[in-house]
């Protein structure tokens, strides 16, 4: 079912309301052939972790695991969550080429827990995993919330409960859980000829007494931010991307660096950050570490304690 149109929908394609994030091809092109992306390691040794326990009903809180990229194992005392759950060895069409993973994800597929809902911020590779998506569907049976235009591929990977949310809307998911789909500056495309076709956002989660934003993929948008903020509350827990920057004419329109993203941390309000979307795929021209050390630089050009954006290895958690 086509959406009515509304500020980000023309009737035909999604887009970003005051200008396009996407680039077109002759963007793309130059920056293929002006390209010098730094060496990144062939791989990085980790040992994976097991699940942590989930929180215990009187806590009343969430747990938030880092696996790799931009998947998180939230957990609630009642109910488990994946964040564009991503377990393959490549983000690509095809298997045999793409940016390959330099670590192990920090939990195995086989150790996570009973899975109850996976949130699925956009359509790219490296955020939208078919293969990791066929096998959730088929072993795990959850339910797949999305933002609009998402329901043809969700179907196609197995998914038999979908809920499509334009941005703003809310869905509960369980007695005293609610997810709401929060607007980002981002794009999709999966294929030629399918810019925009699906819309993207990030997660806003509202639990009985705690609240965590999952930012997803996003340009800097100081007032987009604070809207945020102001509409679905301060978050106890900030999922912020600080990965895939460079170069910054191609990239700014659509990720955030590592200075942005400690902006998005306070534009939000929110009381404790954690960075994602780095040092799992080369996708960009920085390094590996490279996001890190400029986003300890920004903490503290901003004044915010490292404790406050945190940075952690994957497979590690943190309670909020």
């Amino acid at each position: 079912m086509t959406p009515p149109g509304s500020d980000h929908f023309n009737g035909k394609t999604f887009f970003n309301p005051g200008g396009p994030a996407e680039r077109g091809l002759l963007d793309v092109l130059r920056w293929q052939f002006s390209s010098r992306p730094a060496r990144w390691p062939q791989w990085v040794e980790i040992a994976p972790s097991l699940p942590p326990p989930a929180p215990a009903p009187a806590g009343a809180s969430v747990t938030a695991t880092w696996v790799n990229h931009s998947t998180f194992l939230l957990q609630t005392a009642g109910h488990t969550l994946l964040t564009d759950p991503v377990f393959s060895a490549r983000v690509s069409p095809v298997a045999w080429a793409g940016p390959r993973r330099v670590h192990a994800p920090g939990i195995t597929f086989e150790s996570l827990p009973k899975i109850d809902t996976v949130l699925l911020s956009h359509d790219h590779y490296d955020h939208c995993d078919l293969p990791s998506l066929r096998r959730l569907a088929r072993e795990h049976q959850p339910v797949f919330v999305a933002p609009l235009g998402h329901h043809a591929l969700l179907t196609g990977a197995g998914a038999k409960r979908i809920v499509e949310l334009d941005w703003w809307q809310a869905h509960e998911l369980a007695p005293d859980l609610t997810v709401t789909v929060t607007p980002s500056r981002h794009w999709s495309r999966r294929s030629a000829g399918g810019t925009n076709r699906r819309l993207w956002g990030g997660f806003y989660l509202h639990t009985a007494a705690r609240r965590v934003w999952f930012l997803g993929d996003s340009g800097y948008d100081e007032a987009l931010f604070r809207d945020i903020g102001r509409r679905c509350g301060a978050p106890d827990l900030a999922l912020i991307p600080i990965g895939a920057y460079e170069p910054r004419w191609f990239m700014s329109a659509a990720h955030l660096n590592p200075a942005e993203a400690v902006l998005a941390h306070r534009d939000s309000g929110a009381r404790q950050s954690v960075a994602m979307h780095w040092g799992t795929f080369q996708l960009t021209d920085e390094g590996r570490e490279h996001p890190v050390q400029a986003l300890e630089q920004a903490r503290a050009e901003a004044g915010v304690s490292a404790e406050s954006f945190r940075v952690l290895a994957p497979g590690e958690s943190l309670g909020v």
